[in-house]
């Protein structure tokens, strides 16, 4: 039995040119689905620090407002006078 031409080079090549083709294309579309993506990520991240930046603000002020709170009541306490005969709390 001889070397038997199963395909023509021709058409092996044209087949291959088309496989590349297709692996081309396939593969600048991942790129650009990459590319959406993180461009998505970049946006939840700044996203999720704007957060953040305003919970910690607000944690801040939370303990601002709770200082304050604690400040006037010793104020209103050393202001006031205590009647000796009343228990201490």
């Amino acid at each position: 039995m001889g070397n038997r031409l199963l395909y023509h080079p021709d058409a092996v090549r044209r087949t291959f040119a088309r496989m590349r083709k297709d692996l081309d294309g396939l593969r600048f579309q991942h790129l650009r689905e990459l590319s959406d993506l993180r461009r998505e990520l970049d946006q939840a991240r700044a996203d999720y620090a704007d957060l953040r930046a305003a919970v910690l603000a607000r944690h801040r002020c939370e303990a601002e407002l709770a200082d304050l709170r604690r400040r006037r009541a010793l104020v209103e306490a050393w202001a006031g006078e205590r009647d000796p005969a009343a228990p201490l709390q």
